[in-house]
């Protein structure tokens, strides 16, 4: 195969722009890039600034360039008798067609590939699929992206990557998926199926670096081949170590590993505060700052104590993330550093695991609702088997909509053949729970944690001692894992996956099977599915009424939210007028559905037990899953639609832009502060609480209550500690308050505040080179700044990215960020955390308002309710301690190490001006604080960079000499 890579850059992306910029590569047979052609070509009409500064290309670059026929008149020759690749090739293919139509040529009618299906079937858990980012995860040049030249040389040496992949894939993993794009009328059926035919007739290879089973070539092997990391015959590693001498022997093994490692004060207490915690038996809540290493403050001295002890100890994360950076970093440096073989386990909820069985049944059925891009998916997941050793969705980029074929494919109990799957040996769930079952130390999630409380302790395996990270989000989970939430599409999947129409979903498919059996009864239970059908539809259409009625109830309030979010608050006392009629439908779906239910499970015990068929088996265990999920939905919606616990918070949520379609039911209790008491705090010997956000002015007696910790804290059971932070945030860190700025009632500034705010962040951004994040509590605001803030500043170059406004997740918004050299990031509450941008990148931080919870949001409606009737001022003790957390959040965005120096600007004057302002400022780790005159505040950070700028300069000379 010759493969010509083309790539165009145009005046824009529709079929009426112009081409500006051509370059192709040439791939040799023998894979060699023989030829890189590029030139400018005049487009006639005058480049669109946004072009220009994506591109770097202006209308001087294609003043005296070659005009279209030019051009074509070259390239047209190179494309004979080759393969097209492109990069997201359908964009060039539509400008070449056009080109070539233009010109007066005949159509190209060759075979196109896109290197964007090769990655992602070749490299199924790269971060990201984007050209740039893909070329410098490879280490290829790329020093010119959005030139086309570059970019098709780079995505001609991407190809070139890829191939090679392919080339070490397994025989067995090319016969699939050369099967599996068999049935498409697509190029890469024809691609794989060369290479197959290629493959076939070389001697076999590879057969002892997998292992094969029903068809898949796998990474791994049987679990239950997993053997303890310790063996027990020996005596205990550290029968006669003190921890002193431990840490000794891990603090030299560290110093060999890291030159440049240094022990920290901070760490060392929380390490000594840690182990101490663990060897009485007492409760500890710990605040420590970023930079402390909090992660190896608790890990280390739970290792000890875990094999000393030989009694686990379960940590626990809020976000996966994090999770994540424990398996990834943390824990791989302390296998080199931890003088003796320890084990820790990451295990996380069902749902992350893949179930081989559905799987291999997906594919054999070739059950895919969106062809197109399921067969793509399918493929990245055949060629990630080769790759996995745990299964975890994590390592999987699926991108976009992708998310749906997970679901059908993930693992889940009520589905689960257990010993009888023939998967059993290999499954990915079960390998996580033997591991955890075999670990010193297991580290899961805090909705894991839950979930297994839930499921009466079945989950994970036992612990006595409990560490929580990010623990300041505990009581929130505590709340939803211990109430209930509903999705409209959460009943909607369920349903539809049974039955979507007479041709989808996995009622239709039993009935196929079953019409093409032999088996005398196959007629009656036809019958028997027929007869669901219509009630199953019957049940969709009230679902879909109920959630439209439910809809209509929300008042469509100003300020909604982060995306157009809508709440309203259900009352037990006062039940919305008409509520009767709307629990008339929820008492039509509860009988409906029981019946469905009962039906449904007795015809799928009873083809169980006379058919035998592996087939069939799985069909019925995923038919018999989806029946028990409709039950556990049938039982929320009646909880829900019964509204009859004082205790519990009612709440809808939906999205003005999706209507019903997106409505949430919440029923969540008030208080969960007695429920943690009696789940962790009363049963566990020693529960470990950090996070670098749990005190209040310096006072821990917010997070003693709200998570049910006062008993302990009187009984001498518990200690508190707060770490001394280990950055000089005195020289690092400038916090300015611009004393006359106008204030602001409610979500929405008025002309002058949103004129004065737009005018101070575009001269601030200009004094710091852009490099800002500013964070809004309302979405509103934020979008009354975008535009005028993006007009102010276009003349300098800065761009500003705005969350929700430009398109993308969180995660591609800060890589933008951080890939640009000048840019202002407005973001509102996801960023006000977990937020990790060290260095140059970031150097000022805007707080706009200070970050309240909405009062009349249910929940904190509710709590503030209940403090009232306790005779406490709920905004004290309520509303300022979460505000305080959250600004303080915000605030450890910006010194993320040792070296990062940056401005805060709080807009909001209610820190100097209101009697509770103390309380946010006096919580902040001790920056140097500062208020004036808003037009001082531009000369005064410029001063204070360039004073910072000018000691870095007079450190560096003095180190030189």
């Amino acid at each position: 195969m010759k493969f010509a890579v083309l790539d165009f850059e145009t005046t824009g992306n529709q079929s009426a722009d112009e081409i500006i910029q051509v370059g192709l590569a040439i791939i040799e047979e023998d894979r060699s890039i023989s030829r890189v052609y590029g030139t400018y070509v005049n487009p006639g009409i005058p480049i669109p600034p946004f072009i220009t500064s994506l591109t770097g290309i202006t209308d001087s670059d294609v003043a005296d360039a070659p005009e279209l026929e030019d051009m074509m008149m070259e390239l047209v020759p190179m494309l004979d008798d080759v393969v097209l690749v492109g990069h997201n090739v359908a964009f060039d293919f539509n400008f070449l067609q056009n080109a070539l139509d233009r010109c007066g040529y005949l159509p190209y009618s060759g075979r196109i590939l896109d290197t964007m299906h090769f990655l992602k079937i070749c490299f199924p858990s790269l971060p990201s699929y984007q050209l740039g980012m893909v070329a410098s995860h490879f280490g290829l040049e790329h020093d010119r992206p959005h030139q086309a030249d570059s970019d098709a040389l780079a995505t001609a040496q991407v190809l070139l990557k890829c191939l090679e992949e392919i080339d070490d894939l397994p025989l067995l993993t090319i016969q699939r998926l050369s099967d599996l794009f068999a049935d498409e009328d697509s190029d890469l059926a024809w691609f794989f199926d060369g290479i197959r035919t290629e493959r076939e007739h070389q001697s076999i290879q590879d057969l002892d670096t997998y292992t094969y089973f029903r068809q898949f070539a796998l990474a791994v092997d049987d679990w239950t081949e997993i053997a303890p990391v310790r063996n027990e015959e020996e005596p205990n590693p550290l029968a006669s170590v003190s921890f002193d001498e431990y840490m000794e022997q891990v603090r030299g093994r560290l110093r060999d590993i890291l030159p440049q490692y240094e022990t920290r004060e901070a760490q060392d207490i929380m390490i000594g505060e840690v182990v101490k915690a663990l060897d009485e038996d007492k409760h500890l809540l710990i605040e420590a700052g970023t930079g402390t290493g909090k992660s190896l403050g608790y890990l280390l001295p739970s290792i000890y104590q875990s094999v000393k002890q030989e009694q686990r100890v379960m940590v626990s994360t809020h976000t996966i993330n994090l999770q994540e950076q424990l398996r990834e970093r943390d824990i791989p440096l302390l296998t080199k550093a931890v003088p003796f073989p320890f084990k820790a386990a990451v295990f996380k909820g069902r749902g992350h695991y893949l179930c081989l069985r559905k799987f291999e049944h997906k594919i054999n059925r070739r059950d895919f609702h969106t062809p197109k891009e399921d067969v793509i998916t399918a493929a990245q997941m055949i060629v990630w088997l080769t790759q996995t050793e745990s299964g975890d969705d994590e390592e999987l980029n699926l991108g976009g909509r992708r998310g749906d074929f997970w679901d059908t494919v993930a693992s889940d109990s009520d589905s689960c053949l257990g010993r009888a799957c023939p998967w059993f040996r290999k499954c990915f769930y079960h390998r996580a729970k033997h591991e955890a079952g075999l670990a010193d130390v297991v580290i899961t999630n805090h909705s894991k944690l839950f979930t297994d409380v839930k499921a009466n302790h079945q989950l994970l395996p036992s612990y006595d001692r409990l560490v929580i990270d990010e623990a300041h989000h505990l009581e929130d989970v505590a709340g939803k894992h211990l109430g209930l939430s509903m999705k409209y599409f959460t009943v909607t999947h369920t349903l539809t996956r049974l039955y979507k129409d007479s041709r989808n979903g996995q009622l239709p498919a039993l009935r196929q099977m079953l019409s093409a059996s032999a088996e005398e009864k196959a007629t009656q239970w036809i019958g028997v599915i027929d007869r669901l059908y219509p009630d199953l539809i019957t049940v969709k259409e009230n679902w879909d009424r109920l959630n439209e009625l439910l809809f209509g109830l929300i008042p469509d309030r100003g300020d909604s939210g982060e995306s157009g979010q809508l709440t309203m608050r259900l009352s037990p006392v006062k039940k919305p007028k008409d509520w009767d009629s709307l629990a008339e439908i929820e008492r039509q779906i509860y009988v409906t559905l029981g019946e469905c239910i009962r039906k449904g499970e007795q015809l799928a015990a009873e083809i169980k037990e006379e058919l035998d068929d592996y087939g069939a088996d799985s069909l019925i265990t995923d038919i018999t899953g989806l029946f028990k999920d409709l039950a556990s939905h049938r039982e929320g919606l009646h909880q829900f639609m019964a509204l009859d616990n004082e205790g519990i918070v009612y709440w809808m949520e939906a999205s003005s832009n999706f209507k019903s379609k997106s409505l949430q039911m919440y029923a969540v209790p008030v208080d969960v502060s007695a429920q943690l008491k009696e789940l962790f705090f009363d049963k566990k010997r020693s529960v470990i609480l950090t996070s670098a956000t749990l005190s209040v002015d310096k006072s821990f007696q917010f997070m003693i209550d709200s998570l049910g910790l006062q008993e302990a804290a009187e009984e001498g059971q518990l200690h508190t500690v707060q770490l001394p932070s280990p950055f000089n945030y005195r020289e690092q860190a400038l916090l300015v308050i611009p004393r006359d700025f106008p204030s602001v009632k409610g979500t929405v500034g008025d002309p002058k505040f949103v004129d004065t705010l737009v005018q101070s962040l575009a001269q601030t951004a200009e004094a710091t080179k852009g490099r800002m994040l500013v964070l809004f509590t309302s979405y509103r605001m934020l979008r009354q700044v975008y535009e005028p803030l993006k007009e102010a500043l276009s003349s300098s170059e800065i761009a500003v990215l705005g969350q929700g406004v430009d398109g993308g997740s969180r995660t591609k918004l800060i890589r933008r960020f951080q890939d640009s050299s000048a840019s202002v990031l407005l973001g509102t509450s996801s960023f006000w955390e977990g937020v990790d941008i060290p260095g140059e990148a970031l150097t000022c931080l805007a707080i706009v308002r200070l970050p309240f919870q909405p009062p009349s949001h249910p929940l904190v409606e509710a709590k503030s309710e209940l403090l009232q009737q306790q005779k406490k001022n709920p905004f004290m003790k309520l509303s300022v301690p979460q505000a305080v957390i959250r600004f303080k959040q915000g605030f450890g965005r910006l010194v993320r190490t040792a070296q990062d120096k940056g401005i805060v600007i709080v807009f909001d004057t209610r820190v100097i001006e209101s009697y509770y302002g103390k309380y946010f400022l006096y919580s902040l780790p001790g920056p140097k604080m500062e208020h004036m005159p808003t037009d001082q505040m531009v000369p005064r950070i410029a001063e204070w960079l360039n004073h910072n700028k000018k000691n870095e300069i007079t450190n560096d000379e003095s180190l030189l000499q």
